[in-house]
């Protein structure tokens, strides 16, 4: 009966109006075309990132890792998604419009009530023992996700600037100091930031803009060489002045607004041609540190071909480096991985639907493509063994 509603019957469409050129862009051909290699965030890192590693680390072998990681994506994207739709679609009527939604908080300001507040509006219809289980659902996800962002936060303040630049030879007692001070202005610098957001899609098209164009700096790091430290922290600097300008300073100039997507594109032009000058600009990493990555993470492709032939003009004989990354096999295995995530994603909308016949066929495809990744990886893991 939810889905027969008139209301909520025209926006369960998991494509957008192809008539709405706008929304086609920004809905369907930015996330497809752009979003996914060049943004870079927590939980949604191309090239890898400090925020899914530190729990990859945590796992008790290198199996173990990859099991948690893949099911993480199938659990992120697959499969938590649809609770939030499903709340969402639900919020359509019983919430169609803000004087409801301010009639379930008379007690807030009219002008804070924004269509963001239909998910809170739902939780007060929940009884008093389900309501507390979501609280303290939300207080653990909202620990896990801040204790994850400030850990990473303070270990790039201590390891990669004030251990490399300021006090190369400080003491771990020392480091751990400085790792709590960088915490503590971390939360306060976040918490000054909050005040001057307007509402949750702000900052989370902030989080995507200062994202913006190192996701592809992240993927090339192991596929080039030539790419080192000062493209990464040039790429991070020009993402977050990129996403400061458009939130903070390009209206206030007088010019027009730019929709999200369209600084989602000039974000990742402008940062990508900014660490790209940077790493031709500047050294590149010294070759006796290069030759050591190489041999213990074994890059592949054609980038890394100065630093092989170092290796192998100096005859080095290491095991590892006669276990070279097949590059063909890899990137296969991310695209059927894909396809078996965003196979299980429509699947379930579409047992969610009712649409029986779609829904076979895209779980066959997903279960298909499982396993086809599954034979894949016992191939990646047979070349590296």
């Amino acid at each position: 009966r939810l889905l027969s509603t008139p209301i909520v019957a025209e926006r369960v469409s998991l494509v957008p109006d192809f008539g709405n050129t706008e929304m086609v862009v920004s809905l369907l051909v930015i996330p497809l075309a752009v979003q996914w290699w060049s943004v870079w965030y927590p939980g949604s890192e191309p090239g890898g990132g400090g925020y899914i590693t530190q729990r990859m680390l945590s796992a008790r072998t290198e199996k173990d890792a990859v099991k948690a990681t893949l099911f993480f994506n199938a659990a992120h994207y697959a499969l938590r998604p649809w609770p939030w739709i499903l709340v969402a679609l639900a919020s359509l009527i019983v919430f169609p419009d803000l004087p409801s939604l301010q009639a379930a908080f008379p007690n807030v300001d009219a002008s804070v009530i924004r269509h963001d507040l239909a998910y809170p509006a739902m939780l007060t219809l929940l009884p008093t023992g389900l309501l507390g289980v979501v609280v303290a659902s939300l207080a653990a996800a909202y620990m896990s996700t801040i204790s994850t962002h400030l850990n990473l936060g303070s270990s790039y303040v201590v390891n990669d600037f004030y251990k490399r630049f300021i006090r190369p030879e400080a003491d771990e007692k020392r480091l751990v100091l400085v790792g709590r001070l960088a915490t503590v202005v971390l939360m306060v610098l976040a918490a000054a930031l909050s005040l001057l957001l307007s509402n949750a899609l702000q900052a989370f098209t902030i989080m995507l803009q200062v994202g913006a164009g190192t996701g592809l700096l992240f993927i090339l790091r192991w596929f080039w060489w030539r790419i080192n430290a000062w493209c990464e922290i040039a790429a991070m600097i020009i993402s977050f002045l990129v996403a400061i300008y458009f939130q903070f300073i390009h209206t206030a100039l007088g010019w027009p607004a730019l929709s999200s997507h369209v600084q989602l594109v000039l974000g990742v032009a402008i940062t990508t041609a900014g660490w790209i000058i940077v790493s031709l600009v500047t050294a590149p990493t010294d070759l006796a540190t290069l030759r050591n990555f190489h041999a213990l993470a074994r890059p592949g492709g054609p980038g890394w071909r100065v630093v092989q032939k170092a290796r192998e003009q100096e005859k080095v004989s290491d095991r590892r480096e006669e276990q070279r990354w097949n590059v063909p096999s890899g990137i296969l295995g991310m695209l059927v991985g894909c396809v078996a995530i965003y196979g299980a994603l429509f699947a379930t909308g579409m047992w969610l639907y009712g649409r029986w016949g779609a829904a076979l066929i895209l779980t066959a495809i997903s279960a298909g493509a499982a396993i086809l990744l599954w034979k894949l990886w016992r191939r990646l893991t047979g070349t590296l063994a």
